[in-house]
């Protein structure tokens, strides 16, 4: 059976490179101080999504993403790797969205592409760490949701069926379609970019780039492609284009506010080396009995 998958990937500061500037004055993420990465258990995500479509002939992969006219080089990078198109939801009224309106935005925006066989996303993005946005996309659309997914092992009659790491051990998981699945960092990493696409999909650029490119009345490069060769036009979808409503998007949908993030740099103080001798070892018992660490 053919399957028609979208791949939920995020465009996100590398957490490495934090610094004073990072935050705004509003407690949002200052995105233009810091370099942009593919959140990384999102390409874990993508990766499940592409053996999907190797072995199902017909299927498809969709990448979908929120964020800066800049954010479109997710896209572009899963284009790279074997997707087949994307969407960037772009808009002013998206910036400073937390989980709830993240997901309300991500929600609207499966609606209006209609139709989807399995919605994947990565765990969680390495500048919340919340593991929040998979399940609450899942529970406005009314799916059934499966997290900590390590692989998919079949998609057959309608059901998937997936392994997934928990505390403790490993469970197999049956689910009808369609189905929310978010994927560990531990499953199988994501594909290198594939020669023959990255040729192809080169070009490939957003409204917003190309507004840039364009600025004072400059001409476009390669303008003559974007007429004949439609797949290099990325679309962007505005809060107006998804049928949103602005009141739940960006930071008027956001019930959750950061007030502050900050660098955190363990020292080590005193420290101690003993050796195996009993001597040492009994010592070492009477002062941890002493200051009530055990007993």
């Amino acid at each position: 059976m053919s399957l028609k998958i979208v791949v939920l990937a995020k465009q996100v500061p590398d957490t490495r490179c934090v610094g004073k500037d990072a935050m705004n004055a509003d407690g949002t993420i200052n995105r233009a101080a810091l370099p942009a990465i593919f959140n990384p258990e999102d390409l874990n995500a993508l990766e499940q999504a592409l053996r999907l479509k190797d072995t199902h002939p017909g299927s498809t992969v969709t990448i979908l993403t929120m964020g800066p006219g800049r954010a479109a080089e997710i896209i572009r990078e899963g284009l790279y790797r074997g997707a087949d198109n994307g969407y960037l939801l772009t808009d002013r009224a998206f910036a400073g969205a937390d989980t709830l309106a993240t997901s309300y935005a991500l929600a609207t925006a499966i609606r209006k592409i209609g139709e989807y066989d399995i919605i994947v996303g990565g765990r969680q993005a390495i500048d919340g760490d919340t593991a929040q946005v998979g399940p609450q996309v899942a529970e406005k659309l009314g799916l059934p949701q499966v997290t900590y997914v390590e692989e998919i092992q079949e998609v057959k009659d309608g059901r998937i069926r997936v392994k997934r790491h928990i505390d403790g051990g490993v469970e197999t998981v049956e689910a009808p379609l369609p189905i929310v699945l978010t994927v560990n960092g531990s499953a199988a990493p994501c594909r290198p970019r594939n020669a023959k696409l990255v040729q192809k999909y080169k070009r490939a650029l957003g409204g917003q780039e190309k507004a840039a490119i364009t600025k004072d009345g400059a001409e476009l490069p390669y303008a003559s492609l974007y007429e004949s060769r439609p797949y290099l036009n990325i679309i962007e979808w505005s809060v107006a284009d998804v049928n949103g409503d602005t009141k739940q998007c960006g930071l008027s949908g956001s019930p959750t506010k950061v007030k502050k993030i900050e660098n955190i740099i363990f020292q080590a103080k005193e420290s101690k080396t003993i050796t195996g001798s009993d001597a040492d070892v009994e010592n070492l018992i009477v002062e941890l009995l002493a200051n009530h660490t055990i007993g």
